[in-house]
């Protein structure tokens, strides 16, 4: 199979059934984000200490294939695949991780920094960019393309199991969590 085809050299490509739209449309950036947040994720994998840590991030990022094709289908003009649909138990397993994370966790009394450890710092990187794909997502809808409340509720539980990710990594690394403090200097 050779990997460049040549059909999108002009800044059209297909989604999942054949339909050609402008690499420019919001479906495209909603499941492009969807992409580029797993490559992040796939970094922070690299820097993970504890083999469950990265097994869970290797099942995300198949996850995001899931919601990457349930993006890629205009659902106008072709169902969505089978394989690409997102459950309550795909929400419901990000949110056993996070309340098993935040269990071993000490309470957070501030706001936090980003940082500390690089794997912690890579995770903050993996939320924030678990934000601007929400938010691209949200943008899709805004056009009238109906998105399933499954896909909303898992990016954003994502997002909240990166931050407590992050805080998990520093403790791991011995690595105190950054606190903000307002200064009065500009």
């Amino acid at each position: 199979m050779k990997i460049y085809t040549k059909t999108g050299d002009k800044g059209i490509t297909s989604l999942v059934g054949g339909q050609r739209v402008s690499k420019c449309c919001e479906r495209l950036e909603s499941y492009g984000m969807t992409d580029q947040l797993n490559s992040f994720i796939g970094e922070l994998i690299c820097l993970c200490t504890y083999e469950k840590d990265a097994a869970f991030l290797t099942d995300v990022q198949a996850k995001l294939f899931v919601v990457g094709g349930y993006l890629a289908t205009d659902t106008t003009q072709h169902e969505v695949r089978p394989g690409n649909i997102v459950t309550e138990e795909m929400v419901a397993e990000v949110e056993r991780e996070i309340d098993r994370i935040n269990d071993i966790l000490p309470p957070l009394k501030l706001f936090i920094l980003p940082g500390g450890c690089m794997a912690s710092a890579k995770a903050h990187v993996c939320r924030t960019v678990c934000r601007t794909t929400e938010r691209c997502i949200l943008r899709l809808a805004e056009t009238g393309v109906e998105i399933d409340d499954n896909v909303l509720a898992y990016i954003n539980r994502l997002s909240d199991y990166f931050f407590v990710l992050a805080r998990k990594m520093n403790v791991d690394n011995g690595v105190e969590d950054k606190i903000w403090r307002r200064t009065s200097k500009p």
